[in-house]
């Protein structure tokens, strides 16, 4: 009866685990959609005006001018180039999707949080190497590297919880489940 409830508890921790952070990709996702709108509001609440050059500003507000001109010139002049966000928001949507096998059975898609892992680990690199590449500030790579690190640390919890799951349920997989 003891370890039915530990049980219980354990699979509501993974569930609630599992749905934050689908919410979590969703909203990653989703804002991925209005990126000027975003800007333009940042801009606002920042009190930089996109009347004068970008290098009017230093720091974070410059950076914030820089990105806001150029999403807004490339989007006047080249509007198809945000299709590459609007897929980018897509597979956002998708790799959340993917986390609903994890919500149903936890022990049998476990592989879902490994592949996750993976995702939130190739974030350094891409981040540290292609940011460089693209001339983003190292500070702001730093912050893009966050979403790596912070997004492993609920995927590290689930496995832990899976993995005693397994345990208290005795889980012996099939030799080709």
């Amino acid at each position: 009866m003891e370890s039915n409830s530990l049980e219980k508890k354990v699979l509501f921790k993974i569930r609630s685990l599992t749905i934050f952070y689908m919410l979590a990709l969703v909203a990653s996702g989703v804002t991925a959609f209005p990126i000027e709108s975003e800007i333009q509001i940042a801009c606002q609440v920042l009190d930089i005006s996109l009347d004068v050059p970008p290098d009017t500003y230093d720091g974070l507000r410059g950076w914030i001018a820089t990105v806001a001109a150029g999403v807004i010139n490339t989007n006047q002049t080249y509007p198809f180039l945000s299709y590459g966000t609007d897929w980018l928001a897509f597979s956002h949507l998708v790799i959340a999707a993917a986390f609903i096998g994890l919500y149903k059975k936890p022990i049998r898609n476990i592989w879902i949080v490994h592949f996750g892992m993976i995702a939130c680990i190739g974030v350094i690199p891409l981040a540290l190497i292609c940011g460089a590449i693209r001339d983003i500030p190292f500070w702001w790579r730093l912050i893009d590297c966050s979403f790596g690190f912070f997004g492993i640390i609920p995927l590290i919890l689930l496995h832990i919880y899976i993995k005693l799951l397994e345990k208290l349920v005795r889980y012996v997989p099939a030799k080709y489940e």
